[in-house]
């Protein structure tokens, strides 16, 4: 399993009926994402290799995705699966448009904005009603600050996955 090739497209966060059935929270924008006979990697964090899983079934659940694996038939094999991470090869994923990017593409690059300099690096991403959130965190200042940046037009004004940087025009005050 190669890691950089690897996404996280959701989190287990239960299981549902007796069949070893699991709730998924999905990073993915599309129940589709998780498509059957695609092949997934469950893991642990802090885990070096996960387990490699085949997807029988999925559907769209009220808060996120329900889904069936081969060879987890029972409650307590779905139990030994709470907590872990989704991933998927990159390669099982559909061609996205060109001002789109997967959230690993972004970890770890350089933000900065036209009038405040560097900022940092992106540390983590995670969703909200409106826009997924940017977390900046610059190690090189004193209490590791973060700052958060809505993935947003009018905040983004470009991402280079080339030169790994992203740039933002933040407004007045943030």
């Amino acid at each position: 399993m190669d890691k950089d090739c690897l996404l996280t497209i959701g989190k287990v966060t239960g299981v549902h009926g007796l069949k070893g059935n699991l709730k998924v929270w999905s990073f993915a924008d599309s129940v589709n994402t998780f498509g059957q006979d695609r092949q997934v990697w469950l893991k642990a964090e802090g885990e070096e290799e996960g387990e490699s899983f085949t997807i029988l079934t999925a559907s769209a659940r009220k808060k996120g995705v329900l889904i069936s694996l081969k060879n987890v038939d029972t409650v307590e094999d779905a139990e030994q699966l709470v907590g872990k991470e989704i991933l998927i090869s990159k390669d099982q994923l559909p061609e996205i448009e060109e001002d789109a990017w997967y959230w690993q593409d972004l970890y770890g690059l350089t933000v900065i904005d036209k009038v405040l300099g560097r900022l940092g690096t992106i540390d983590r991403i995670f969703p909200t009603n409106a826009n997924d959130m940017l977390v900046v965190t610059d190690k090189e200042k004193a209490g590791d600050s973060e700052i958060l940046i809505p993935m947003h037009e009018h905040f983004i004004e470009s991402v280079d996955l080339d030169t790994k940087t992203v740039t933002t025009t933040l407004p007045e005050g943030y």
